[in-house]
């Protein structure tokens, strides 16, 4: 049986060259956009906190970004917690909550259809974390619609 002779992987060695950038760092030009939105439940899979970040960065890179909860991407939405609002149940339970708090804090914008987050999913416009925007369903593909004409960029997030 042929032996391993290899020392054993151990805390802050590299797998990959982390520090090599291929492509130039992209920058926004004056009154750029950028909408990404989220039709994906909370927790469901990496998704929703992926894109947030993305959001993040976007918005970092100077673009006018905002974010759009619909359907089950509301619950991205909304405030959690146990046993109390505000609490982290476990290590990472409030980490989308704190993305969201962030994306604002930093200048972002955050809409959440009304009716996804009464007709399905049983919550009131206080439900929502704070600084987040209620917009009606008939706001929803007007606001695809305006960042299209204004040929901002567009994620679309979908859990499948």
């Amino acid at each position: 049986m042929p032996a391993v002779k290899k020392e054993a992987h151990k805390k802050g060695d590299f797998f990959v060259d982390y520090e090599e950038k291929v492509f130039e760092d992209v920058k926004a030009k004056p009154g750029e956009k950028a909408l990404v939105t989220f039709h994906t439940v909370a927790f469901e899979g990496s998704i929703g906190l992926v894109n947030l970040l993305q959001a993040t960065r976007l918005l970092r890179k100077g673009f006018e970004t905002s974010v759009l909860l619909y359907g089950p991407g509301v619950t991205l939405g909304v405030q959690r917690g146990f046993p109390t609002l505000g609490d982290e149940a476990f290590p990472g339970h409030q980490a989308m909550n704190k993305q969201v708090g962030k994306f604002l804090e930093e200048g972002g914008k955050v809409y959440a259809c009304r009716f996804a987050l009464q007709a399905l999913y049983g919550h009131g416009e206080p439900s929502l974390i704070p600084g987040i925007r209620p917009i009606s369903p008939l706001d929803v593909l007007d606001l695809i619609l305006l960042h299209k004409r204004d040929n901002a960029v567009i994620i679309n997030t979908w859990t499948v």
